[in-house]
C-alpha cells in the first residue's frame, strides 16, 4: 500500500540554485514544507533574504548563500559552504538560468552566447558535478534540471536560450545514465509559459495595453487557456526530490499547458 510519507524530505538537505524567486522560489516553500533545510543560491542577495525570511516565517529552515554560479570558483565556494554547515547535500535543483534575450541567429553576438550557455549549461554541468561526487560518497541523492519546453521547440529570436535548455535536457541523461549505479537519480522538468519576471519580460517593456495584448495572444496559443503559475512545477519537484521518485531517473516532466501538443486557438 503506498505511504504518503515517502513524499516527506524531512531531514534532508536541498539546494535550489536560483531560489530567490519565480519557479526556484515556489520549490523552495515546497521543500522546507516538506521538512527540508533548504540552501538556496543566485546572485541577487535581497531575493534570497526576502525568501528565507518567508520561509522561517511559516516555521521552515532556509539559508541564502548568494553566488555566481556561472563561475568556477564560486560553484565550488557555494558547495563548500554547504558541505562545511551541514555535512550533506541530499538535493540538488539546477534552476538558475539567464534571462533570454530576443534576438534573430543572425543577429545574436558571442557575448550573448557565452552568457547564456555559462548559467544556463556550464554551471549546470559543474554544479551537478561538484554535488554528484558528494551524493556517491554518501550512497545517493537526487538531482533535478529545470529545462523549458524551448528546449523541444525553438522559440523564434531565443535561439542560444533553445539552444541551452535542449542541453539542459542531455545533461539530465548524461548523469543518469552515469550515476544511476550510485543510487542517484536525475531528472528534467519542462516548464512551459510561467508566470514570472523572466516570463514578464517578454512584454514587460511594451505600453500596458500592447503588453496586455501580447499576454493574451500567448493565452490564447496554450489549450489550456491560461499561463501557469511556480507552484504548479513545485509538486513535480516535490516528487523528484522526495523517495517517491526512487524509481525515476532520466526522466522529462513537461508541464506546459498543452504548449507542446500545438498551437491553439480559442475563441
Amino acid at each position: 500500500m503506498f505511504d504518503i510519507s515517502q513524499f516527506s524530505l524531512k531531514g534532508k538537505i536541498a539546494v535550489v540554485t536560483g531560489g530567490g524567486r519565480g519557479i526556484g522560489q515556489a520549490i523552495a516553500f515546497a521543500f522546507a514544507k516538506a521538512g527540508a533545510k533548504v540552501v538556496i543560491t543566485s546572485r541577487k542577495a535581497p531575493d534570497l533574504e526576502a525568501t528565507a525570511a518567508e520561509i522561517k516565517a511559516f516555521g521552515g529552515e532556509a539559508f541564502p548563500l548568494p553566488a555566481h554560479l556561472g563561475k568556477m570558483d564560486e560553484i565550488k565556494k557555494m558547495v563548500s559552504t554547504v558541505m562545511d554547515k551541514f555535512g550533506r547535500i541530499d538535493i540538488l535543483v539546477n534552476n538558475a538560468g539567464a534571462s533570454p534575450a530576443m534576438g534573430s541567429v543572425l543577429e545574436c553576438n558571442e557575448r550573448l552566447w557565452d552568457k547564456l550557455m555559462d548559467i544556463n549549461l556550464k554551471g549546470a554541468y559543474f554544479i551537478s558535478q561538484a554535488v554528484a561526487n558528494i551524493m556517491v560518497k554518501q550512497g545517493g541523492g537526487k538531482i533535478i534540471n529545470i529545462a523549458s519546453v524551448d528546449g523541444y521547440n525553438p522559440e523564434p529570436g531565443l535561439s542560444i536560450y533553445s539552444i541551452s535548455k535542449a542541453g539542459m535536457r542531455m545533461i539530465t541523461r548524461a548523469f543518469a545514465s552515469e550515476l544511476i549505479s550510485y543510487n542517484i537519480q536525475v531528472n528534467t522538468i519542462a516548464p512551459g509559459p510561467i508566470s514570472t519576471k523572466m516570463m514578464d519580460s517578454h512584454w514587460g517593456h511594451l505600453p500596458l495595453e500592447e503588453a496586455q495584448k501580447v499576454k493574451q495572444t500567448v493565452e490564447k496559443m496554450l489549450p489550456s487557456g491560461r499561463i501557469g503559475n511556480p507552484d504548479e512545477i513545485a509538486g513535480a519537484a516535490l516528487y523528484l526530490a522526495s523517495a517517491a521518485s526512487n524509481y525515476t531517473t532520466g526522466a522529462e516532466i513537461i508541464i506546459d499547458g498543452g504548449l507542446l501538443l500545438g498551437n491553439h486557438l480559442s475563441g
